[in-house]
């Protein structure tokens, strides 16, 4: 009796293990995108990020995803993308790639979030805010930012942004685009750290398909 007990432990612990083991689901977990998207370097695994500096999500995100990127294969190539489904992001959106423009991505991108969600001394729709904030943290003259906001750069991104978000099906920011036909997120898998247990099964997927090629 004691030997069949335990065996029937053994099968439940089995049985308990697969299901949390289970692989992520397509249509649960994640799906295909709505529109195929184009890779910047197609011979690499593209992981974009889509988001907004006003999505608390995406804030919370930050930490997790940066020390998952630099956990990634050379093959894994990342870049991130600003949400904008509606006119409202669009200050975001500008000061996103307005801060590529100058050069100053690496230094104010978090602090960017920071000023949005942990001081609270910025609103993400208020683009006079977002110019003022970007040349006084960025140490920038305040002119050359506003250009940098409405340069011919700039609007041709923001065009680019549009259609990649229409193109991904996303509802919801933080969106994980892999290799332009894959989708998940925090919202479909369950979680941040869900979404990224997920990017990375969709990657080892990824991968396979492209060695056969």
């Amino acid at each position: 009796m004691k030997k069949l007990f335990l065996s029937l432990m053994v099968l439940a612990g089995l049985s308990v293990q697969s299901v949390f083991a289970e692989a992520p689901q397509l249509g649960s977990q994640f799906d295909q995108v709505a529109q195929q998207i184009t890779t910047d370097q197609p011979a690499k695994i593209e992981v974009m990020e889509i988001f907004w500096y006003g999505c608390p999500h995406c804030y919370h995100m930050e930490q997790p995803l940066e020390a998952w990127v630099k956990k990634q294969s050379a093959d894994v190539y990342f870049k991130r993308v600003p949400g904008l489904p509606n006119p409202s992001w669009a200050p975001m959106a500008k000061a996103f790639y307005a801060m590529q423009e100058l050069g100053v991505s690496d230094k104010l991108h978090g602090q960017l979030f920071e000023a949005i969600h942990k001081s609270k001394t910025l609103s993400p729709t208020d683009e006079a805010a977002a110019i003022d904030w970007i040349a006084k943290q960025g140490g920038l003259d305040k002119i050359k930012v506003e250009k940098a906001f409405k340069s011919f750069a700039t609007n041709m991104q923001l065009n680019k942004a549009m259609q990649i978000f229409r193109a991904s099906g996303a509802t919801g920011v933080p969106a994980l685009i892999i290799d332009g036909k894959y989708i998940t997120g925090s919202s479909m898998a369950g979680g941040n750290d869900a979404a990224l247990q997920t990017a990375d099964f969709i990657i080892q997927n990824v991968r396979k398909e492209k060695t056969k090629k």
